[in-house]
C-alpha cells in the first residue's frame, strides 16, 4: 500500500486472534470463522478460539492486505507514515496512536474477575510491572451482543447485598457475623461514604481468605446448593455459582460473584464499563470496543497473574445494575451504540437483499468488520466485501454500502460527540 496525501480511503485488514482457553472451540467459534476468512488460516478443531483483533495494539497488531513490495506491514507502521488519515481532530487529541481497539469475542466459559485501570494507575502499573501491565492507557470498554451474552458487572445494590449476606451463610462464615450485622443494619439514608467502605470491607475479606478456607467454605456452599435444588427453584444467581465452581474449582471467585451484578444482554443490546469497575464475561458471543489498551487487573476465576490488592484498592464500589444500551436510529438499517467515551462508539448495520445505505463523510477513522453475507463498499472505486473482511476507513470518507443477498456489518469510530465538541 503506497503512502497517501488525503483523500477517501478504503484498504482491507489482515487481523489477528487469540486462542485463550475460555475460547469456544472450532468452527462453533464465530472468532474461528472470521479468522479463517479473514487471513485465510484453516481452523483447528481441537482449539478455542476467543478473540478477533482488529486495530493497532501490539499485543496483536492488523496488517495492511497488499503491503508495500508484498511485505507486512502494520496498520500502526502504515498510520504514522500517512497521519493525515486519522483527520485534524483526532490528530489533535491522541497524536498517531490509534484511540480505539475493536474485537469480536467468543466466549465458552467465564474470563477472570477483573477491572481495567484509569489512566493514572495504568501509567505507574506499566512503570513498574511492563511486562505484566503493557502500555500507560485506560481501558473503558463496550460489549455488544451477537448472541445471548452474559456477564457479571458492578456490584449490587445496597438491598441486594443485605439480602445476599442474610440468604448466604457462607458469606457471614468469611466475613465474620460483625460485619454481616453491619451490613444488615444498613440503610439507604446512610452516608455514601459509608456504605461505599463497608462493602469494600466485605469484597476485599472474600478476595484475601485464604486457600483453605475458601476450598471448605466453597464445599459447604455448593453441598448447600444441591440439597436446596431438589426442594426448590434456585435462583439464577445460584445456578450460575454453581456453574463457575464446576469451571473454576475452589476459586474465591465463586463466592464473590455473589455481590455482581448478573447481567443478560440479547442479540443487539449494549453492555459498557468505565474504569475501576468489577466485571466478568461469562458466556457467549460479541463485538468489544475498547480503548487501545491490553491492561487487565485480575483477582478470581482465572489461572493467570493476579493483583487481588490493587483491584480491591482501585474499584468505584459504585452500586446499581449497570445501563444497557439498545442502540438509537442512524437510518432504517443501523443503530448506534455511543457510551459516555471519548475514544469510540459502534454502528451494528442489517442490510436486507437488495439493498443500499451510506455511511457518511466524519472527520475520524473507522474499521469496519462484515460479520455475515456479502456485498460492495464503495468510495471512488467498488469495494467486494464478504464475511470476515476487515477494512479501515480514513477520515473524511463517504462510503456506500449495497448488497443482493443480505449483509452484516458492524463500524467502530471516534465518538461522534467529540466531533461536535470541535465544530
Amino acid at each position: 500500500m503506497e503512502e497517501v496525501n488525503g483523500g477517501a480511503l478504503l484498504i482491507k485488514l489482515i487481523c489477528c486472534v487469540k486462542n485463550s482457553d475460555w475460547g469456544i472451540i472450532g468452527r462453533e467459534s464465530t472468532v474461528a470463522r472470521l479468522y479463517y476468512r479473514n487471513a485465510r488460516i484453516g481452523i483447528d478443531q481441537d482449539h478455542p478460539y476467543a478473540e478477533f483483533w482488529m486495530g493497532t495494539h501490539e499485543s496483536g497488531p492488523s496488517y495492511v492486505r497488499g503491503g508495500e513490495g508484498g511485505g507486512k506491514v502494520t496498520l500502526k507502521e502504515w498510520i504514522e507514515r500517512n497521519p493525515s488519515v486519522l483527520g485534524d481532530t483526532v490528530l489533535k487529541k491522541w497524536g498517531t496512536d490509534f484511540p480505539f481497539l475493536f474485537k469480536v469475542l467468543s466466549v465458552a466459559k467465564a474470563l477472570s474477575i477483573q477491572a481495567h485501570p484509569d489512566k493514572d494507575l495504568a501509567t505507574s502499573l506499566h512503570k513498574e510491572q511492563p511486562s505484566v501491565y503493557k502500555d500507560d492507557n485506560h481501558k473503558p470498554e463496550m460489549a455488544l451482543a451477537l448472541t445471548q451474552f452474559e456477564a457479571l458487572c458492578g456490584f449490587v445494590s445496597l438491598e441486594e447485598f443485605k439480602v445476599t449476606v442474610r440468604s448466604t451463610p457462607e458469606i457471614v462464615e468469611v466475613v465474620g457475623n460483625a460485619k454481616a450485622e453491619q451490613v444488615l443494619n444498613l440503610h439507604q439514608h446512610d452516608g455514601k461514604e459509608e456504605i461505599r467502605l463497608l462493602l469494600q470491607s466485605v469484597f476485599t475479606d472474600i478476595m484475601t481468605v485464604r486457600k483453605d478456607v475458601i476450598a471448605e467454605v466453597l464445599s459447604k456452599l455448593i453441598s448447600r446448593l444441591n440439597f436446596e435444588g431438589q426442594a426448590r427453584h434456585l435462583t439464577d444467581k445460584e445456578k450460575l455459582i454453581l456453574q463457575l465452581e464446576k469451571q473454576y474449582p475452589d476459586d474465591v471467585g465463586v463466592l464473590s460473584a455473589y455481590l455482581l451484578n448478573y447481567v443478560k444482554l440479547n442479540p443487539g443490546e449494549a453492555l459498557y464499563l468505565g474504569s475501576n469497575e468489577p466485571h466478568a464475561y461469562l458466556y457467549g458471543e460479541s463485538v468489544e470496543c475498547m480503548a487501545n489498551s491490553d491492561n487487565v487487573i485480575r483477582a478470581g476465576l482465572t489461572p493467570k497473574h493476579r493483583d487481588v490488592e490493587i483491584l480491591c484498592s482501585m474499584l468505584t464500589y459504585k452500586q446499581g445494575f449497570p445501563e444497557i444500551l439498545k442502540g438509537t436510529v442512524v437510518n432504517p438499517y443501523t443503530m448506534r451504540y455511543q457510551p459516555p467515551f471519548d475514544e469510540f462508539e459502534v454502528d451494528r448495520c442489517i442490510l436486507p437483499q437488495n439493498s443500499t445505505t451510506v455511511f457518511p463523510s466524519i472527520p475520524g477513522p473507522s474499521i469496519f468488520l462484515v460479520v455475515g453475507g456479502e456485498g460492495t463498499m464503495t468510495t471512488s472505486s467498488d469495494e467486494v466485501v464478504a464475511e470476515g473482511d476487515v477494512l479501515f476507513a480514513s477520515a473524511n470518507t463517504s462510503i456506500t454500502v449495497a448488497t443482493l443477498s443480505g449483509l452484516h456489518l458492524y463500524r467502530a469510530g471516534v465518538s461522534s460527540r467529540l466531533f461536535e465538541l470541535h465544530k
